[in-house]
């Protein structure tokens, strides 16, 4: 049984807005958080904690000011835990009642993207307003949201005398935004110098979406199984400059334009990949009729079958579901000319690519070097780059979160995928036999659109879930002691 809500933080005169309930280990979180919780995540909205490409420019007294905040607001927290830093990032160790295993990595970061034109914001993007109904500001959702909500449950946890079983780590980098070297890859080495190998590894990048995926009559939790490569490739062109009115028969912005045409003309192909077949299997009960029909043809190991190439076309037909079968070419940025009368003497352009798992980074220079077709036209790497994640089967760990998400939210479909776009969680490749990314939260196309745009705020109901479901996953890791059964009903 989950525990009950007696010692939690925030209970008294709010407990009708308390995100634990009555029966939280049959009934579905239908509250919001109190005012107290949601002010506690709105102080620490409210640290601009904005990641820079630059690290001379990191808001450091930002996240002093976040560090000072969180000690204060989760005082049994750092009272009873383990805490090593690694510049602003923070990793913390629950010592289990049976020491020697760990069952779970728990992630989350504390820097936030910076803000395009705040004055298109309802609220100011770093004021932490809080509303009947929302938490607004920048890293509502991604993912000071976590953090916070992970340390709630733990100090609730403390409070009502409950430890795990095996030993839990907290680990909260400080710039995932900017790829996280300075944070999740020291934490990471650490964790690896001291031989850790956990259950599970949990971190940011599913959700349960409503109305989002066509033709599915019910929300669908995605819970991430791995995550895609990353990689930038520049493409480069010199010429000899001159005057525009003799151009020769080529200039370079024009040589640059067919290389980037011919690499978004020639994408990578086309895969159904085990982890994407898997998904659609447990999707298939919900999909409208034609469709359940196809999978039914479809194996769902991924295996190579008749159906298995149809089924990867239907989905390239739209962007966010191509991303699932090939490895997606997006040209980003275009550089050449100073002056409309002066031939350029060079001309740049980045193209940026999410990798399947099963295609490589070396793989996408070749593919730009057999499309391109120019040896005029300088191909390489620039910026940080990364391999497709290791994709971990379901699992143990994998049902768990799955139960927890589905007695949190009853009547969704829980489902596996892979991340399109880059966590910390691939610094942690290797250390847990299960990784899962997902937060049980319910978002629409238009609260998609607000995670790193105008307007990002979580709801007090989302919050609320949030929190719950790290207090019940707690509960489900804690030791079957004395003290701990005394805590639960």
């Amino acid at each position: 049984m989950a525990p009950s809500a007696a010692n939690g933080p925030g209970t008294g005169e709010n407990a009708k807005v308390h995100p634990i309930i009555e029966n939280p280990s049959s009934s579905p979180v239908t509250v919001g958080v109190t005012d107290e919780v949601a002010e506690r995540l709105a102080a620490a909205l409210r640290c601009a904690t904005v990641s820079t490409e630059d690290p001379a420019d990191t808001a450091d007294a930002e996240f002093v000011r976040l560090a000072g905040h969180l000690e204060a607001a989760f005082p049994r927290v750092h009272a009873e835990l383990t805490l090593t830093t690694f510049g602003h990032s923070r990793l913390y160790r629950w010592e289990g009642t049976e020491p020697g295993h760990v069952s779970a990595i728990l992630l989350g970061h504390q820097d936030v993207v910076p803000v395009d034109d705040a004055q298109r914001w309802t609220h100011p993007p770093f004021a932490g307003v809080v509303d009947e109904e929302f938490i607004w500001g920048r890293g509502a959702i991604d993912d000071k949201s976590r953090v916070l909500a992970v340390l709630e449950a733990v100090e609730w946890a403390l409070g009502a005398g409950i430890r795990p079983r095996h030993t839990l780590f907290l680990a909260f980098g400080h710039d995932e935004e900017v790829f996280g070297d300075g944070g999740a890859v020291r934490m990471a080495e650490h964790l690896r110098a001291e031989n850790v190998r956990a259950d599970l590894l949990l971190d940011e990048g599913g959700v349960i979406t409503d109305g989002v995926a066509d033709g599915v009559d019910r929300p669908v939790a995605s819970i991430m199984l791995g995550e895609k490569g990353y990689a930038t490739v520049r493409l480069s062109v010199t010429e000899t400059g001159g005057h525009s009115s003799m151009p020769g028969r080529q200039t370079a912005v024009g040589r640059l334009a067919r290389a980037v045409a011919r690499v978004q003309d020639r994408p990578m192909p086309l895969r159904l990949t085990p982890v994407i077949a898997d998904m659609l299997a447990r999707m298939r009960v919900a999909l409208p009729e034609p469709h359940r029909k196809l999978l039914e043809l479809t194996d769902t190991r991924g295996l190579a079958t008749l159906a298995a190439p149809l089924v990867a076309r239907i989905l390239a037909a739209a962007p966010s579901t191509e991303a699932m079968v090939r490895t997606t070419t997006a040209p980003t940025v275009i550089r050449g000319g100073v002056k409309a009368n002066v031939l350029p003497q060079s001309a740049e352009a980045l193209v940026n690519f999410r990798i399947l798992p099963g295609d490589s980074v070396s793989a996408v220079l070749a593919h730009c070097r057999r499309v391109i077709r120019d040896i005029g036209v300088a191909i390489d790497l620039v910026g940080a780059a990364s391999e497709p994640s290791r994709v971990t089967g379901p699992g143990p760990a994998y049902e768990l979160i799955a139960e927890l998400a589905a007695d949190l939210v009853p009547g969704i479909v829980t489902t596996t995928g892979l991340v399109p776009g880059a966590t910390d969680s691939r610094h942690y490749d290797g250390l847990a036999e299960t990784r899962c990314n997902f937060a049980p939260i319910v978002l629409t196309a238009a609260d998609l659109a607000r995670i790193h745009g105008t307007d990002e705020r979580i709801s007090r109901l989302n919050y609320a879930r949030l929190i719950e479901f790290n207090r019940r996953l707690i509960a489900r890791l804690a030791a079957a002691s004395a003290q701990g059964e005394g805590a639960r009903r």
